[in-house]
């Protein structure tokens, strides 16, 4: 189910956390070598690739101020035609931005991957906007480059300077300086599964305000082969706070290498201007931050004064602690499932007034009297009746939501049978038997909240594990429209995602699914808590029933 198992400089004058990425693979296979290698029983030779990117000399399209901008990555067919594979995170007010949220792809050696970049400088009005829901024609566009794959990776630093272009196909020449240049840095992905969640904390930190103190956060990078830093993660900006708290920060081993290579943790002031203050630094790999907490010493900054060989590191006053370093492994679906782990079936149906009065025949939930099963049932049986085959008592808890059961409140999350005691129905007759009654025996209302039945399917998974019972979770929710509590949402999912669990959500009907699509984790970055916390792993996976075939399983 998906994988169940920045500023000035350094990006611009952002003032949140960012990060994460997504994996997927552009190619254009190179049919001779494909077809010998596979006739002979290979499947390709893959290889996971992390790309990073930075640029330099931007176009500058704001009248009183520096580039918003933003990377977005395209795989380009033999035929010409584009698909959009990846977007960064909006870098504020800098014309050489480094971005820090990187894109995995396969790299196959027999296969074309040609890549297309396009930098936008993205409007004000809609910099509070998701990247992912960005319309790219409402935003300036910077310039373009095209290369392939293997281009990058036979680099001998795995790094290549490529010329922005307005239009492709133009030569650079004509504006060899205006558009800038994009660099894009590769690195092997490290098959390690072991994540970190570390909370930073700054004491007596230096002002560099005249009239206020400073507003500090962390960047922190990998120091990759020429000893080239790359950022991969940042805190938020806290205001006017000389010993601040960040919000945690979750740093992968994979992401950094291993847990003996060196960081680089920079501590900076924020300017709006994106030219951010350099407080201090210090050099340290995840091993030495380990360290650091389990010894509750803090460590000080250090800055350098000079350039050249003339240059000396002044240790500050300044110090940074390390206040949390927990270390998890992420465990996989297939993991789960190889180690003996049974799979448990759960579902949960959305009743909110949205989908229409049951009793007509344009509503969601209307029973057809020929028997033609209408759209939730038709998610109940397709999805169920795989499912079912993994789970052997074959008792599933089946809930609703967002409907007002006979004598109580409205409730998102009511049994779905009726009981009061119990949740558990037998089959998958038994979903469509109590669904067909719950419709007789609620009121529709709202609004549509997924927050309270992912914690109590999180509540099973999580008792069942403290029990030591060998099961997997995997909780099919079906709805009609957009939720409401997103955030909550959010939260549910993180604080889940260490638990045998996973989440299919089905979205039935028309309505626009894009913000449902950004709790998949394999459509774009990590899921954040409102608490800062990063989800350990992706257990999300959105379809719409249209899209939904027959033999639907769970990778």
């Amino acid at each position: 189910m998906g994988s169940c198992w920045s500023d000035g400089s350094y990006g611009g004058g952002g003032m949140v956390g960012v990060g994460g990425g997504t994996t997927s693979s552009a190619a254009t296979p190179n049919d001779a070598v494909d077809y010998y290698l596979k006739s002979r029983g290979y499947n390709g030779l893959f290889s996971q690739i992390e790309l990073s990117f930075s640029a330099s000399n931007l176009r500058d399209r704001d009248v009183i101020s520096k580039s918003d901008a933003m990377v977005v990555v395209y795989t380009k067919g033999r035929d010409g035609t584009l698909a959009e594979l990846f977007r960064s995170e909006v870098v504020l007010n800098s014309l050489n931005p480094k971005w820090i949220k990187n894109f995995t792809i396969g790299y196959q050696f027999e296969v074309v991957q040609t890549l297309l970049f396009r930098v936008y400088d993205i409007d004000t009005q809609f910099q509070n906007s998701k990247e992912e829901l960005l319309k790219l024609d409402e935003q300036q566009f910077l310039g373009e480059a095209t290369c392939t794959l293997s281009e990058i990776v036979t680099k001998s630093n795995k790094t290549i300077a490529l010329e922005l272009m307005r239009k492709e196909g133009v030569a650079t020449q004509t504006q060899p300086q205006h558009n800038g240049k994009l660099i894009v840095h590769a690195e092997e992905s490290l098959a390690s599964k072991t994540n970190t969640e570390i909370v930073f904390r700054g004491l007596n930190l230096e002002s560099k305000d005249t009239f206020s103190k400073s507003d500090p956060f962390l960047v922190i990078s990998k120091i990759v082969e020429h000893g080239t830093p790359i950022p991969v993660s940042k805190t938020e900006v806290l205001k006017n706070d000389p010993n601040p708290l960040w919000k945690p920060v979750s740093l992968s081993v994979q992401q950094v290498g291993s847990k003996d290579s060196p960081l680089v943790i920079e501590c900076l002031d924020f300017n709006g201007n994106g030219n951010h203050d350099l407080i201090g630094k210090v050099q340290k790999s995840l091993s030495d931050l380990e360290k650091l907490h389990l010894a509750g010493q803090g460590i000080n900054l250090v800055l350098s004064t000079g350039v050249g060989h003339k240059h000396e590191d002044r240790v500050l006053k300044s110090q940074l602690f390390v206040d949390k370093f927990t270390e998890t492994v992420q465990h996989t679906f297939l993991e789960y499932l190889a180690s003996g782990f049974e799979l448990n079936f759960m579902v949960a149906i959305d009743f909110t007034a949205s989908n229409g009065n049951p009793r007509l025949p344009d509503s969601l939930h209307y029973i057809d009297p020929t028997g033609r099963l209408n759209a939730y049932q038709r998610a109940i049986v397709e999805v169920g009746e795989v499912l079912q085959f993994y789970d052997s008592d074959k008792r599933f808890p089946a809930w609703g939501f967002g409907a007002r059961p006979i004598d109580i409140p409205v409730s998102h999350c009511f049994n779905l049978n009726g009981s009061s005691t119990y949740c558990e129905v037998d089959g998958i007759q038994g979903i469509m038997n109590a669904y067909n009654g719950a419709l007789f025996n609620v009121s529709f209302a709202g609004p549509t909240l997924f927050g309270p039945v992912i914690n109590a399917a999180a509540t099973i998974a999580s008792d069942s594990l403290a029990q030591s019972a060998k099961k997997y979770y995997v909780l099919l929710i079906i709805t009609d429209g957009v939720i409401t509590d997103l955030q909550e949402t959010r939260d549910a999912i993180v604080s889940a995602s260490d638990l045998p669990l996973s989440i299919l959500i089905v979205g039935v009907g028309g309505a626009d699914y894009k913000e449902m699509e950004v709790l998949d984790g394999d459509k774009g970055e990590k899921l954040e808590s409102s608490s800062g916390r990063i989800a350990s792993r992706d257990i999300v996976q959105f379809v719409a029933l249209r899209d939904i075939q027959c033999e639907f399983c769970v990778s």
